[in-house]
């Protein structure tokens, strides 16, 4: 049996279709399916249950033959504010997990993010240091509570008694992709301006309030979901391999050519006016992410990642443009 945490969510609901493709049909889902339509990026797949976090170690304590763990559910706002609720889902939920795989020799793979590092003053290199990773500076709640799980996972992985057999922490950057409709806001900014892209309207698009980035020139490391997804089974299978890594393209690219890209995928001329910012999240806000992959690479993984133009027109055309746009 493999564990997937948030296994009904955005990331987590497109590894357990990347599982089933492979043949794996013993999959536990651990999420919260409320009534938001979560439960939709799973009406395609086969499962062997779906438990809610805080009934999933006792269901793990009494099953057997768990092969991994993949722990992709979170608080991933980033503009939550409850600070006790944040921690005590993103940090003690998992350390309790960590400790559960280190007990049984279960290989542990988990969701870390690109937003430990702040606003990249210190680059976006994930230095396999710990003092390189205590040195960030998160600028948001759920940046900080990832940030601290890696400092654990730092800390317990310098002693085999003390940590799985294989673990890895796994940076995501701005992953895009289907599946990701319930998350309102937090979704990426393809699924966002899509209404508008379809409608032949212009898309809207933060001013930038920085004299050296133009507006719609902010960068970041937009990455696919299908290639995010192919990193975590490359883990799978490769069981000798832990440490944290950054998973993006390597590549930055601007708002405005993510943005012209859907309208390009549909045959449209590109269609953009700008809009002053929250005040509330200047203060918090990116201007520029970019991962170095290089630890990754060395660590041996091969596989190319999706040109973003590619990747766009893959996620318009073949979903968001589908009468089902579910994966």
């Amino acid at each position: 049996m493999i564990v997937v945490t948030g296994g009904a969510g955005f990331i987590g609901s497109n590894l357990v279709a990347a599982l089933n493709a492979r043949g794996e049909r013993e999959i536990l889902v651990c999420d919260r399916l409320r009534s938001d339509g979560k439960w939709r990026n799973l009406r395609k797949r086969v499962l062997a249950d779906v438990v809610a976090p805080e009934a999933l170690l006792a269901h793990m304590e009494a099953g057997s033959g768990i092969r991994a763990v993949f722990h992709l559910g979170a608080i991933s706002s980033t503009t939550a504010t409850d600070g006790d609720l944040v921690f005590e889902t993103n940090f003690r939920f998992s350390h309790a997990l960590w400790d559960w795989c280190t007990r049984t020799r279960t290989p542990f793979i988990y969701a870390s993010s690109a937003a430990t590092y702040g606003g990249g003053e210190l680059g976006f290199d994930d230095d396999p240091a710990f003092e390189a990773h205590a040195a960030l500076r998160p600028l948001n709640l759920y940046g900080w509570s990832k940030q601290q799980f890696d400092l654990l996972a730092l800390r317990r992985a310098e002693h085999q008694a003390t940590r799985p057999p294989q673990w890895a922490g796994l940076k995501f950057f701005n992953v895009f992709g289907p599946n990701e409709y319930h998350k309102g806001a937090m979704q990426s900014l393809v699924a966002k301006v899509w209404p508008d892209v379809d409608a032949g309207r212009p898309a809207r698009l933060f001013r930038s309030h920085r004299p050296d980035y133009a507006d719609g020139g902010q960068l970041r490391d937009f990455v696919w979901v299908g290639d995010v997804v192919a990193v975590m089974l490359w883990l799978l299978d490769n069981p000798g391999v832990s440490g944290i890594f950054n998973v993006g393209t390597g590549q930055a690219r601007s708002f405005e050519a993510l943005v012209s890209a859907a309208y390009r995928a549909v045959g449209r001329e590109p269609a953009i006016t700008f809009v002053d910012m929250p005040q509330e999240i200047r203060g918090q806000y990116q201007y520029f992410t970019q991962a170095r992959m290089e630890r990754l690479r060395a660590a041996g993984y091969a596989e190319p990642f999706t040109p973003l133009e590619d990747a766009v027109g893959t996620y318009v055309r073949d979903f968001l443009a589908a009468e089902n746009r579910y994966r």
